[in-house]
């Protein structure tokens, strides 16, 4: 499930992490052999800057977009125009020149399979003398990449697709809001000049094929001041468009990957199931309670491309949209192709490799294609791991998602727990579907269990369990009755409508 971003300094999240079991550290032999990695892969790449098994490419002049803070950098960008359309360069991380096959760093890998994420710190999926030194692509560093070169033509469409093992440089490292305010006094560095022409072409043509993107905001707990009584306040900050135009290139080369794939006939393809039309129903009914148009002929994906999202409104309608993007995982074949092989959010095939040092399957899903498009034989070492990955990143998919809820529900609980009593203003986001709404259901234990669903407030914007008759998508009033933050849990109960 998607959830929003939270950044709250000020809490301890220990015990989320004890109660989830995320490691503290590497293991000391896996520790070693990154260590060890780093030093031998940079010292052959200062030997000279190519060899026979990469191209040199360090002419390119890449720069990397990311979070200000961030240094695991699995990208790099330089775009040009050409003849009929555009050329994007896009380099991505090469891990495997530091993995060796079957050692302790690879097996911790596997035991950990994504980098989890939470507002005190992260639990990297591989040590930081990889993931935020000779591995990423830092600026002015020389670093081993998987490189593709993808046309497109003037309407998004791709073209042609190039894709080879390379040497690159990064010259910059740019972040998401210097990236903006370039882009909006239109002095954007000459590699990323044509990103936003670039990023709305392929966000329009996104939008007609039915893809969906959740524009996920940042929510931050900070202290109250002295107007409010010193009071913890929640913010919610959206993010910019450079943002969503870069993430663009990233699923551009997603279904570039997903296209080698199904005509190499075997891969490793990111699936999810087209969304289901009675969730799509019911987030036309919470956009009305929310107060949010939503035109006739409109799809989903449209009508969230339209919204604020760090509105507290905004934010609840991209939540609920989360249930539009159930049944996600990954899907290896060999021989033919899946029978759906589609990502119902994307509207096209869709392959993960543009993150591998965040995310175990992207580094075998790479070679996998660095192979086909080379016209190799895929290593046996690559094809016996592709039935092996689902079930690895089903597993850290579910700890990486309880980690951001958890944060989540820990940062509203300390939001709210001197508020218990109060009121609020709310609109009505979900129903429990297994409880009549009129009357309360027995339990497995024979007791009366009134009916209940979700809720979401608007200030502070906070989305939480509620009981009481609950008319899904309209706005109702609710009063909180728990905010703890030693279970993590909040809950409100609707007030009865005056006769």
């Amino acid at each position: 499930m998607v959830t929003r971003l939270v950044r709250a300094p000020r809490i301890d999240f220990a015990s989320l992490r004890r109660e989830l079991e995320l490691p503290t550290q590497f293991p000391l032999a896996a520790q070693r052999e990154a260590d060890e990695a780093a030093v031998q892969v940079m010292a052959d790449l200062t030997k000279e800057a190519a060899s026979r098994a990469a191209t040199d490419r360090t002419d390119i002049p890449f720069v990397t977009i990311d979070p200000a803070t961030s240094r695991d950098l699995d990208q790099a960008v330089c775009l040009h125009r050409r003849p009929g359309g555009y050329r994007v360069f896009y380099a991505i991380a090469d891990v495997t020149a530091f993995v060796p096959n079957g050692g302790e760093l690879e097996a911790e890998t596997w035991r950990r399979g994504q980098t989890v994420y939470l507002p005190d710190g992260k639990v990297p999926l591989h040590p930081e003398s990889l993931s935020e030194g000779a591995g990423s692509l830092l600026p002015g560093e020389t670093r081993p990449a998987a490189l593709w070169t993808i046309d497109v033509d003037v309407d998004g469409a791709t073209t042609e697709i190039r894709l080879e093992r390379a040497v690159v440089r990064s010259r910059a490292k740019l972040d998401y809001a210097g990236v903006q305010a370039s882009a909006d006094a239109d002095t954007l560095d000459e590699a990323i000049a044509l990103l936003p022409e670039i990023g709305k072409i392929l966000i329009a043509r996104g939008l007609a094929r039915g893809a969906i993107n959740l524009p996920i905001p940042e929510q931050e707990i900070e202290p109250g001041d002295r107007h409010d009584g010193g009071r913890w306040r929640l913010v919610l900050r959206a993010g910019v468009p450079a943002e969503e135009w870069n993430a663009q290139i990233s699923l551009l080369t997603g279904m570039a990957a997903a296209a080698i794939m199904l005509k190499g006939k075997l891969g490793l393809l990111r699936t999810m199931p087209a969304p289901r039309p009675d969730a799509v129903t019911t987030l036309r009914k919470v956009a009305a309670g929310l107060g949010i148009e939503w035109p006739d002929g409109a799809t989903a994906g449209q009508v969230i491309a339209t919204i604020d999202p760090a509105s507290a409104r905004g934010a609840a309608l991209v939540d609920q949209a989360a249930e539009l993007m159930r049944g996600a995982g990954y899907t290896p074949f060999e021989g033919e192709a899946p029978a759906d092989p589609g990502h119902g959010a994307v509207a096209a095939p869709y392959a993960h490799v543009t993150a591998p040092l965040r995310r175990l399957a992207d580094r075998y899903a790479t070679e996998v294609c660095l192979s086909l498009a080379d016209g190799r034989e895929v290593p046996d070492w690559v094809r016996q791991a592709l039935p092996l990955l689902p079930g690895v990143m089903a597993t850290s998919d579910r700890r990486a998602s309880a980690a951001e809820r958890g944060a989540i529900d820990l940062a509203e609980a300390v939001l709210l727990a001197d508020r218990i009593g109060e009121e609020f203003d709310a609109a009505v986001v979900d129903v429990d579907r297994a409880r009549p709404q009129r009357a309360g259901t027995k339990n497995s234990g024979g007791e009366w269990r009134p009916p209940a669903g979700t809720v979401a407030i608007d200030d502070p914007p906070v989305r939480a369990r509620c009981e009481g008759s609950l008319p899904l998508g309209e706005r109702i009033r609710v009063r909180l009755v728990k905010a703890d933050p030693q279970r993590r849990t909040v809950a409100f109960e609707a007030i009865p409508r005056s006769p």
